[in-house]
């Protein structure tokens, strides 16, 4: 094969990027060590529902990758899921300060950089943390998805399912873990073994199995997820009052001691989403897009049941106009099934110390099309804010492999004054839906006769108020 000049890469480039209808600016690309500000690298919004990788060692600029896309993405009016694990992305909600430095980095790939805040809204699974508190029921998880985390086998699950409904049928709501505990323990008891043998299908050692799983959630912390108010995952798909899509910010500062409380809480609110949302077909933009930071951590001891769901969840949702992001240090952090589906590729240096390292590196490189590049040269090599990209065009072909010296993003790359983060919360509209746990009577209460803890109602919320900017456009949560 005759070797290409690199005016001959460069058009290649050039044509390979020049796409029909909206797109997000990734950044120029660098060809033969050269920065091309007129070979501009971007990605379409119709097709960010066709999923995505952003990958790297760390300290390569992933989650600064990810910061910036989803600036864009508000910016053409698309809300986006962000897991912020640690605590860098609440920079968004703040502008940005400008540097001579950061002006020679713009200008250098034709990047129009203007400091701006963005629409956050900050959320925090059950309380744990500043943001408004995520909650779910026991009855809105059911028994399938339930079984799956806990990991039951068929017949324990088949189990599960006559304990659902027995509590259906005998209008026991299962709103948090107590409920569902309280039920069981009722039909194992004396007092409900006629009931039990009536179901026929739950014995005393399968219900004994049961009950340990269900501590073990209470260790993950998921005590403080399951109840009311159950959060309505439709507050993921709003824009504020300018257009500009909203950013929910789920706080996550305890991800590696609890991973369960993450995988739950992806598995319910995809379902909930798949479930909602109708067919939507070809889209110009997508309706939502997912950030899933340190990704690996959702697949790392994951049962089988759980990356069945994942697999089969990632297929399905993106005709509904959903796309996920999976954010993490190599490819193989991500399980086959699932990366196969992910269409567009974000890939930040990779360190090759060890011959591990080397056997990850070769099949890294074995993932993307056929290129110009030597791509096991450029991923050792690429520098901080570079990666070699590849996404889907507007045909619906994969485009071609580019180095890329990476957009800076315009809010600040760090956490944000906790002040201000607090403040945005207090302020928040969904502060006064969901921001005070109701016990309300359910199970747990008519079964043992005891009295459901009183709860007072949250106080009155409005709106975010804008994130240190004076001009009213930081912080708005429109309707959805």
């Amino acid at each position: 094969m005759a070797i290409k000049t690199t005016a001959e890469k460069l058009a290649t480039i050039q044509k390979g990027y020049t796409l029909e209808g909206a797109t997000i600016e990734l950044g120029a690309a660098i060809i033969d060590g050269e920065l091309h500000k007129d070979a501009p690298v971007r990605l379409p919004l119709a097709m960010m529902n066709r999923h995505g990788l952003v990958a790297g060692a760390t300290g390569t600029g992933k989650t600064v990758t990810l910061h910036m896309m989803a600036e864009q993405l508000s910016t053409a009016g698309v809300p986006v899921f962000l897991a912020d694990i640690k605590g860098d992305l609440s920079g968004l909600a703040t502008a940005a300060p400008g540097s001579e430095k950061l002006a020679a980095r713009t200008d250098s790939i034709g990047q129009a950089w203007q400091g701006k805040s963005y629409p956050v809204e900050f959320l925090a699974l059950g309380g744990d943390g500043v943001g408004v508190p995520v909650r779910a029921t026991i009855t809105s998880f059911g028994p399938i998805l339930l079984s799956r985390i806990m990991e039951l086998n068929d017949t324990q699950e088949s189990s599960l399912q006559l304990v659902f409904y027995f509590a259906d049928k005998n209008n026991l709501e299962l709103i948090d873990l107590k409920d569902l505990r309280a039920v069981i323990q009722f039909l194992t008891s004396d007092e409900g073994k006629e009931q039990l043998a009536e179901l026929g299908g739950l014995s005393k050692a399968t219900a004994g199995v049961i009950l340990r799983e269900l501590v073990n959630l209470e260790a993950q912390g998921l005590e403080k997820f399951f109840g009311e108010p159950e959060f309505d995952t439709a507050e993921l798909l709003r824009t504020a009052p300018d257009g500009r899509g909203v950013i929910s910010c789920l706080e996550l500062p305890t991800l590696q001691d609890r991973p369960m409380l993450f995988s739950t809480f992806l598995m319910w609110l995809l379902a909930d989403l798949f479930e909602d949302l109708p067919e939507a077909g070809d889209l110009d933009k997508p309706k939502l897009v997912f950030f899933l930071d340190e990704a690996h951590l959702l697949f790392n001891g994951a049962s089988k049941a759980f990356l069945s769901a994942i697999t089969t969840t990632v297929r399905l949702i993106r005709s509904k106009g959903v796309g996920i992001f999976f954010v993490t240090q190599t490819p193989k952090d991500v399980p086959a099934e699932v990366l196969g589906q992910l269409a567009n590729r974000v890939q930040h240096a990779l360190r090759a110390f060890t011959p591990e390292d080397a056997k990850a590196l070769k099949a890294t490189v074995s993932t993307f099309p056929v290129s110009d590049y030597d791509l096991e040269e450029t991923l050792t090599s690429a520098g901080i804010g570079e990666a070699v990209i590849t996404v889907m065009n507007d045909r619906g072909a994969p485009t071609p492999v580019a180095l890329t010296r990476l957009r800076a993003p315009e809010s600040v790359m760090g956490p944000s004054d906790p002040a201000l983060v607090q403040g945005s919360v207090g302020a928040s509209a969904l502060l006064a839906k969901y921001g005070t746990a109701v016990d309300n009577h359910s199970a747990y209460e008519k079964l043992t006769g005891k009295s459901a803890t009183a709860t007072g109602p949250a106080a009155p919320g409005q709106p975010p108020l804008p994130a240190g900017a004076p001009n009213q456009d930081g912080q708005g949560t429109g309707g959805p």
